[in-house]
C-alpha cells in the first residue's frame, strides 16, 4: 500500500460489516489508526480484531448514529484513545421499503434518523476534532437511490437525497475550517444489509434475486464493498484535494440508462 492515510486517524461508521468493515480495513492498511463505530459491540470488535492482527491500532466502540449523546461520547472516546481525528466516513445506514403510500411511520422515522440524522450528528461531534488537527476530510454515505427511483423506497430514497443535499451545505460551511466534504452514491453493493431485498427480489433465492437485479447494471455485476473502500478512501486522502461537495457516483453504470 501507499500509505496515503499515514499518520492519520480515522472514523467509520457501521464499520463492522460490508462497506464499513471494508473501508476500515483498507484504511488501516493505507496507515491510519481506525476508530470503529457500530451498532452491534461484537461486530465493531471482530473489525477491531482483523486490524489489529494485520499490525493497525485500532479501538471498538458501540453507538447508535441517531443518538446524539452516544455519538458524543463515541467522538469523544475515540479522540481520547488515538490521539486527533483527520477523516470521518459517515457510512452507517439503513434501508426501508414502503411507497409513499404503504411505508410505515416507525420506519420511515428510522430511516431519516440513522442516514440523515447520523450523518449530521457524528459530523457535528467530529469538527471541532477535525478542525483542531488543522483540517480533515468527513465522507458521506449517499446512494444511487438520491438521483433514481427506486420503486418502493420512498422513505430510502428521500433520505439519501437528504444527505446529498447534507454533502452540499457542510462542504460549504466548512470549507474556512479546511474541512472537506465529499459524498459517495453506490450503486446495489453486495452486503449483508442489501441481502434481504436481494432474497425477496428472488423470491426467496439470493443467487435469482442477483440476476435480476444486474440486469439493471452495464456492467453486468454488482458492486463489491472493497470498491466502493476504494472511492471513499481516494475522497478520504489528499488525492481529492481539490474536490469538496461532490457526490461521486460509483453505480456499474446503473444512473446511465
Amino acid at each position: 500500500m501507499a500509505g496515503k492515510l499515514d499518520g492519520k486517524v480515522a472514523l467509520v461508521t457501521g464499520a463492522g460489516s460490508g462497506i464499513g468493515r471494508a473501508a476500515a480495513e483498507l484504511f488501516a492498511a493505507e496507515g491510519a489508526a481506525v476508530a470503529v463505530l457500530d451498532l452491534r459491540p461484537e461486530a465493531a470488535r471482530e473489525t477491531v480484531a482483523k486490524l489489529e492482527a494485520g499490525g493497525a491500532t485500532a479501538v471498538a466502540l458501540a453507538v447508535d448514529v441517531s443518538r446524539l449523546d452516544e455519538v458524543s461520547a463515541a467522538v469523544g472516546r475515540a479522540v481520547a484513545e488515538l490521539g486527533r481525528l483527520d477523516v470521518v466516513y459517515n457510512n452507517a445506514g439503513v434501508d426501508s421499503r414502503g411507497s409513499v403510500v404503504d411505508a410505515e411511520e416507525a420506519d420511515w422515522d428510522r430511516c431519516f434518523a440513522v442516514n440523515v440524522k447520523g450523518t449530521w450528528a457524528c459530523s457535528r461531534a467530529a469538527v471541532p476534532h477535525l478542525e483542531a488537527a488543522g483540517g480533515g476530510a468527513i465522507v458521506n454515505q449517499g446512494s444511487v437511490a438520491a438521483m433514481v427511483a427506486v420503486p418502493n423506497f420512498a422513505a430510502y430514497c428521500a433520505a439519501k437525497g437528504a444527505v446529498v443535499a447534507l454533502t452540499h451545505s457542510m462542504a460549504v460551511d466548512l470549507a474556512p475550517r479546511r474541512i472537506r466534504v465529499n459524498a459517495i452514491c453506490p450503486g446495489t453493493v453486495l452486503t449483508p444489509l442489501i441481502e434481504p431485498l436481494l432474497r425477496a427480489r428472488g423470491g426467496g433465492d439470493l443467487s435469482a434475486g442477483v440476476a435480476a437485479t444486474v440486469t439493471k447494471y452495464p456492467m453486468g455485476r454488482l458492486g463489491t464493498p472493497e470498491e466502493i473502500a476504494r472511492v471513499a478512501l481516494f475522497l478520504a486522502s489528499e488525492d481529492s484535494a481539490f474536490m469538496t461537495g461532490a457526490a461521486v457516483v460509483a453505480d456499474g453504470g446503473m444512473t446511465s440508462l
